[in-house]
């Protein structure tokens, strides 16, 4: 059975000094992920260091062109949120449709992203609609955020604090999902803004990533069957037990044309 040190304090100062001060610590968020993870032994920290006692963490901000959400905001919040659904209804749709129903009340949008599961719904919305993720140390542009598997742009110790969204003339986010464990075999979210057209795939690869053919293709026509032709090449996409990267390739094409279709 694993021993670890467990300490909830009630701000980021106090969490990185307990972070520093620890051999191996690593943050809580909604656990969903760490926690099972110690308990298969494939984790074994020093130290937990929880952030839910830091109430600046949690809660969700809009304006006409913005949704903020904090980093300790679950699941469930953001997909009830009658802000989101007014301002960014695929985001709402998204995270009302991850996972289970414990899943959405104790797992976070910041747990999420920093643990970058490359089939997470999350990093795919934040990709597709160009968010910025603040950190107790900086901004992280949305493409510059995302590294590789489990992997991103956060240094040890760097805590999300928040996440802001532009608000899109469009947007809409499609998946196809494992039956068992309700995560997609592949996702896909779509938005169109006055930055341009953006087209972000989760579920598919080492981690989220963009596709940039789909992109050019739907600046000129934002149709359906503007991307009807464009393939995704299997190279480096995922194969498991549940679908070949040749079956991920075109379920990516498949799911596209269903949220340009949405949005």
């Amino acid at each position: 059975m694993s021993q670890f040190n467990y300490a909830s304090p009630s701000s980021t100062a106090d969490a990185s000094k307990a972070f520093k001060g620890a051999s191996d610590p690593k943050f809580v968020a909604g656990g969903q992920s760490l926690l099972p993870t110690i308990r298969l032994g494939l984790a074994d920290p020093s130290d937990l260091i929880d952030l839910h006692s830091i109430a600046d963490l949690t809660g969700i901000k809009t304006s006409a062109t913005q949704v903020s959400i904090g980093a300790m905001t679950t699941h469930a919040t953001v997909a009830e949120s009658a802000e989101v659904q007014k301002l960014i209804p695929a985001l709402a749709w998204l995270a009302g449709h991850i996972g289970d129903r414990q899943v959405r009340n104790r797992g976070t949008i910041g747990g999420s992203l920093a643990n970058s599961d490359p089939a997470a719904c999350y990093p795919s919305a934040v990709l597709g609609l160009g968010a910025t993720i603040n950190t107790d140390k900086r901004k992280i542009a949305a493409d510059d955020f995302f590294k590789g598997l489990f992997t991103t742009a956060l240094e040890p110790g760097e805590i999300i604090t928040s996440v802001d969204f532009p608000v899109p003339e469009k947007a809409a986010y499609e998946k196809l999902r494992n039956p068992a464990s309700h995560f997609p075999l592949v996702g896909v979210f779509v938005s169109k803004s006055a930055a341009g057209v953006r087209v972000a795939v989760t579920g598919a690869g080492a981690c989220a990533f963009r596709v940039k053919a789909m992109e050019d293709a739907l600046k000129a026509n934002f149709s359906a069957d503007a991307i009807k032709g464009v393939k995704v090449p299997a190279t480096d996409l995922n194969r498991d037990l549940h679908a070949t990267p040749e079956y991920r390739a075109q379920l990516i094409n498949v799911l596209a044309r269903r949220a340009v279709a949405a949005a």
